[in-house]
């Protein structure tokens, strides 16, 4: 039940963290590292837009 008012969430939104039938999951995008590569592949990268630069991702689990 959302009782905190927030907008409704759609197909495809990241649920918030504790949410039940949630978990944590390594961002597909950076792989965990919380950063996108440069050109330079020197780890100057910058914070991943993903998982905010957490490396984590809030991905529903479970199903049937």
């Amino acid at each position: 039940m959302n009782t905190t008012h927030d907008a409704p969430l759609n197909p495809g939104d990241d649920a918030p963290a504790g949410t039940p039938g949630t978990g944590e999951d390594v961002c597909p995008v950076c792989h965990g590292t919380g950063t996108l590569m440069d050109e330079d592949d020197d780890g100057g990268g910058q914070p991943c837009p993903n998982c905010g630069g957490t490396g984590v991702v809030i991905e529903g689990v479970g199903g049937g």
